[in-house]
């Protein structure tokens, strides 16, 4: 669980970064989540949109993703959100 503070260096980091997920119509498929694992993989940090035409809203949708990643929700604002995976054995944020 992130303390306050790491979610505050976190958001911070992930500030200037640009959505790489984008989830649309067909929700959270599996194809969805095999790319968040990915991502989470090489970079531990990552921003996503969920469109208009999602089934579910953002905040349903980060924490399902969440959910099934073993990830942390570090922010959800407006339509983004943000979504934090450590890497234990060599981890890009000090926390």
């Amino acid at each position: 669980m992130l303390s306050g503070k790491q979610r505050s260096y976190l958001r911070g980091e992930a500030n200037e970064f640009d959505p790489v997920i984008h989830i649309g119509k067909d929700g959270i498929s599996e194809s969805v989540l095999e790319q968040v694992e990915e991502l989470l993989e090489i970079h531990e940090l990552i921003k996503g949109r969920v469109l208009d035409n999602a089934p579910q809203g953002v905040k349903d949708t980060a924490y399902e993703l969440a959910e099934k990643t073993n990830s942390e929700v570090v922010q959800v604002i407006g339509n983004v959100f943000i979504i934090f995976r450590q890497d234990p054995d060599e981890s890009n944020y000090n926390l």
